[in-house]
């Protein structure tokens, strides 16, 4: 009886704790998932009464997002891709999203509410061109207006309410460079204006109604124009001449045409600096920045400039916004004393001031790029103003009343590189205090377990222990924990900016606008380019903290001065930096370090000359020891050319610099340009642990791994198949791969898939290659496997040979031996196009692989490595079915439970990070792109650990009843036995 009791008991308990393992109950506790837009390039705010307020943008990385004024959260977004570049944005009858993209090539319309597309146009044209949109002012609710877009060479007629193209005007097989399109307000004349050649004004004169092509006048300006022009009016544009000494007026007034130019130094006396132009939209006024300072302008009914004001250090000025009727009013901001300023300037009068606050700013967030405002009516009836800012670092913030009201990091969605760094070790001793709390704490959370567990939590204690799974201290701590769970993730934007991310739950730990990549006027054009490991202090050297590297370059060509600096990579304070140094064309981090655990990195300038970083004589005394023993490649992917490199000597200089070393070519592979082009070249990470070279296969056999970190894989295509997919035939396209020693340039691989072509994939890890491509044969993608063998150990199978040592497994390995090796390959259908592949990589390298696949849908796959064994058959033996060989099929299985993101997207997906933890069956992923997510992953599931949400009440439940049912069956034992004596 006793014992039915305790089984009923145990079966209670199980069955409750199943119904409490939902997956909604886990969702947040090992990943999560960070929504970005990137940086702003336009913004059109929808404050009406009803409603809510919201302001719709459009930014660099091609997303379309309807933000929350109140929150800045995300009510609604679009990611359109890398060749959908959005070119203008606007609101039409108050109702729809208006959006020209792709060149002026697509039109579309989205829903304001919930962001559904409503209607989508493709607009044909014959050429490339610039890229206009016009909507309408007084467009009014469920009126047929015109939409006027000009794109591809050609303006177009949409209608708003159905997109559809109502007439259609060509312009650029005249070879004009439409500059504007100008439709006065309630006229039925359209015009279009533009430059012909770098001398040639042209204005088209046009009918809104059918396209009809009224008037077309040109005239000629010996001057010359720049590139840049402004309308000032419906009959004004301004430009400047070739030398930018001039200003030039241009009137158009009913298509006539004329000039009238002001030299600059009429206006701003002799100033040393170049003009230019501002793209702000003001009422009859124009400004232009000089030697620091905005001059703004009014250009009177005669044509003739009249200089409204000068102010100094502006960073951003805004389009001006209708106030009231004939009222009109903008906005600047300017820089001072960790301060920005607001002004809101009337455009009719510019000395007087609608409103002027100062707010306090960080730093790292750098200076002002674009201003876009608002105003709405405040409670007294007078005007109140947001202002919608977008910073240096692509942050996005909303000013009101002199107050940040929301901020976003959107330069997150903008990452273009990622290493890890381990958290600082605890440090021993806690306050009691802090005792005391973590152990209410801890016992508070399990007593809310228990009555989860027992079915008895309310509502509210449901809800608080989701919140306590998600919000964990023990996640969160700034501490490194004995999994290796909690780490740094160091990114580096676009921006030239550094984030310190903490994987528990992704927070922001510090950031850094890197003085080196900020723009000036030594370094114009700066380009981040990659993160180093510059020093990982070991145990031995806990008091340092660790840095990282950064590398970039001033300038868009690899030739340009590069720059570094060093970084603490716990506090994000700058240690050192070098700006204008050589060029850096490849960084190849070695495997020493100096006496304070710095490593030693060697940078390639465009002429191959070799520098060394750290700069110091026990960094030279260690390199030159190892000089010899240096080895690296070169991939010339335009010229088809890989080359192979050592060190020689010093470099020959005017002025002697011991840390530079000039190289020679020891190999080169040259492969012919009218049957191959290089498209994809991968290595293995450097940081990879393999667990053992031997691996056991059926029937007792041991084949070993060629394990060499010195493998370059190689792709190439036919030059006909190096387009995009279907621009070639199957006979006309093939693709090859290589396997190539980088310190020999042998050849050890060599494969072809004819009727193949790119893009190409891969990852390199241990003895194997994946790598995905386009089968155009089968119209289908592949993907193949090549896995490469040691033959020359292959006598080290006798186990008496290893008992008495005669064998070979601990004799030295050289690439200049010639290998003896063999390959085993196999391809597979797959159903995705993909974006990245990465695979899992853990503390020793025990744990079976996963190859990680970022999908054409921005989502991650995770693939078992045993799919893409080469030496799977239709029909494996029973050996290979022990040892786990799958049986074959034609193409690769997409099991939905095997999304590393589950439902969730990573839009925009450009790269997979994977890092070891150091628990053996658990590996990191960070998968980045417009979106952040990261997980924690367990190829062969946590065979060494407990979950985070095992129930230790429920252990401790069950070992309690295991007891008490022990005693409860030891006393009815005992009456029982006392009772059959007494019979």
């Amino acid at each position: 009886m006793a014992s039915r009791v305790f089984l009923l008991l145990l079966i209670f308990l199980s069955s409750s704790n199943l119904s409490l393992s939902l997956y909604e109950d886990q969702v947040g506790l090992m990943d999560w998932h960070q929504q970005y837009i990137g940086k702003v390039k336009g913004a059109v705010f929808h404050t009406q009464k009803s409603g809510r307020r919201r302001v719709v943008v459009s930014t660099e990385e091609n997303v379309i997002a309807s933000l929350d004024l109140r929150h800045g959260e995300i009510f609604w977004r679009h990611v359109l891709g890398s060749n959908d570049v959005i070119d203008g944005i606007d609101i039409a009858l108050g109702k729809y999203v208006i959006t020209l993209s792709s060149g002026g090539g697509i039109l579309r319309a989205w829903n304001l509410p919930d962001g559904q597309m409503v209607w989508e146009s493709f607009l044909e044209g014959s050429g490339a061109s610039k890229s206009l949109l016009t909507v309408p002012t007084n467009l009014k609710v469920d009126k047929d207006n015109l939409i006027l877009a000009f794109g591809k060479g050609s303006l177009h007629a949409i209608s708003s309410i159905d997109g559809e193209v109502l007439w259609k005007k060509e312009i650029a097989p005249e070879s004009v460079e439409v500059q504007q399109i100008i439709q006065p307000l309630g006229s039925d004349i359209i015009y279009v204006l533009g430059f012909f050649g770098s001398s040639q004004f042209d204005a088209y004169k046009i009918n809104a109604r059918n396209g009809e092509l009224l008037k077309h006048n040109s005239a000629t300006f010996s001057g010359g124009f720049s590139s840049e022009a402004l309308v000032v009016s419906s009959e004004i544009l301004v430009t400047l001449d070739s030398t930018r000494s001039k200003l030039v007026i241009i009137s158009f007034q009913d298509g006539e045409i004329n000039y009238q130019q002001t030299h600059i130094s009429d206006i701003f006396g002799d100033s040393l600096g170049t003009p230019v132009l501002l793209p702000s939209k003001l009422p009859g006024v124009f400004s232009v920045k000089i030697d620091g300072a905005v001059v703004f302008i009014r250009v009177t009914g005669e044509g003739k400039l009249e200089v409204l004001d000068k102010i100094n250090n502006v960073a951003a000025i805004s389009d001006a916004i209708s106030l009231s009727e004939g009222q009109q009013a903008f906005a600047l901001i300017q820089h001072g004393d960790g301060k920005i300023h607001l002004t809101v300037k009337p455009s009719h009068d510019l000395s007087g001031d609608l409103l002027k606050e100062s707010i306090d700013m960080d730093n790292q967030r750098g200076t002002a790029h674009k201003i876009f405002i608002n105003n709405y009516i405040r409670t007294d009836r007078s005007h109140g103003f947001r202002a919608l800012i977008v910073m240096e670092d692509h942050s996005l913030l909303l000013l009101q009343q002199g107050a940040i009201v929301w901020s976003r990091e959107d330069g997150l969605a903008s990452i273009v590189d990622v290493v890890t760094s381990e958290l600082p070790v605890e440090k021993e001793g806690v306050s009691v205090a802090k005792v005391e709390q973590n152990l209410f704490e801890w016992l508070k959370g399990h007593v809310l377990k228990l009555k989860g567990t027992l079915m008895l939590a309310s509502a509210e204690d449901v809800a608080a222990i989701q919140e306590m799974r998600l919000k964990s201290f023990e996640k969160s701590k700034m501490t490194r924990d004995h999994n290796g769970f909690r780490k740094l993730l160091i990114v580096l934007t676009r921006a030239g900016k550094l984030f310190a991310l903490h994987t528990g739950y992704g927070q922001v730990v510090w950031s850094l606008l890197l003085p080196t990549l900020r723009r000036s006027e030594t370094c114009e054009y700066p380009t981040g380019l990659n993160i180093y490991h510059w020093q990982v202090p070991h145990h031995h050297a806990l008091d340092e903290n660790p840095s990282v590297l950064v590398v970039g370059r001033c300038g868009k060509n690899s030739d340009a001065p590069g720059v570094l600096s060093i970084v603490d990579a716990y506090t994000g304070k700058e240690i050192n930096s070098m700006a204008a140094i050589h060029s850096v064309a490849q960084v190849i981090p070695l495997p020493f370090t100096d006496s304070t655990e710095q490593r030693l990195h060697l940078l390639i300038d465009v002429n191959q000359h070799g520098h060394l970083y750290p700069r110091t004589s026990e960094a030279i005394d260690i390199f030159q020891r190892e000089l010899t023993n240096i080895y690296w490649y070169s991939v010339e992917a335009d010229n088809g050319i890989i080359k192979g490199h050592v060190l020689k000597s010093n470099c020959i200089q005017e002025v002697i610099d011991n840390y530079c070393f000039e190289s020679k070519d020891i190999w080169s592979i040259v492969f012919p340009s009218d049957s191959e082009r290089i498209i994809a070249t991968v290595i293995r990470k450097l940081s990879e642990v393999v667990h053992t070279q031997a691996k056991a296969i059926a029937d007792e056999d041991v084949m070993f791994k060629y394990i060499s970190k010195n493998l370059l894989f190689v792709a190439t295509v036919a030059p006909k198949g190096s387009g995009p997919i279907g621009t070639a035939t199957p006979e006309e396209s093939w693709l090859t791969v290589y396997l190539i020693d980088t310190v020999t340039g042998r050849i050890l691989h060599r494969m072809t898939h004819h009727g193949s072509q790119g893009p190409v994939h891969a990852v390199f890890s241990e003895n194997w290659v994946v790598y995905h491509y386009f089968n155009l044969r089968a119209h289908r993608y592949e993907m193949s496997v090549i896995e490469i063998y040691d033959q020359s150990r292959a006598d080290n199978k006798d186990v008496w040979k290893l008992v008495l040592g005669k064998h070979n497994l601990t004799s030295p390995i050289s690439s200049y031996s010639r290998p003896e090796v063999v390959t085993k390959s196999q391809s597979y259908f797959f159903t995705y196009s993909v974006k990245a592949l990465a695979v899992t990589l853990t503390a020793k390298g025990i744990t079976s692989k996963q190859v990680l696949i970022g999908t054409i849908g921005d989502q991650v796959l995770a693939l078992d490595k045993r799919f893409l064994d080469p030496r799977r058959s239709v029909n494996p033996t029973t050996a290979e079915k022990e040892e786990g060989i799958i049986p074959l099929t034609d193409s690769l299985p997409i099991i939905p439970q095997s999304y590393v993101t589950h439902a969730l997207k990573v839009e925009g997906l450009r790269g997979i990070v994977t890092v070891p933890a150091k628990l053996e069956s658990t590996t990191l992923a960070f998968a980045y792109g417009v979106d952040l997510f990261f997980t924690q992953l367990a190829p062969s599931r946590t065979y060494d650990s407990l979950t985070d949400d095992f129930s230790y009440a429920l252990l401790l439940i069950t070992i309690v009843a295991l007891i008490a049912a022990i005693f409860v069956t030891w006393i009815l034992s005992e009456k029982k036995e006392l009772r059959e004596k007494w019979r």
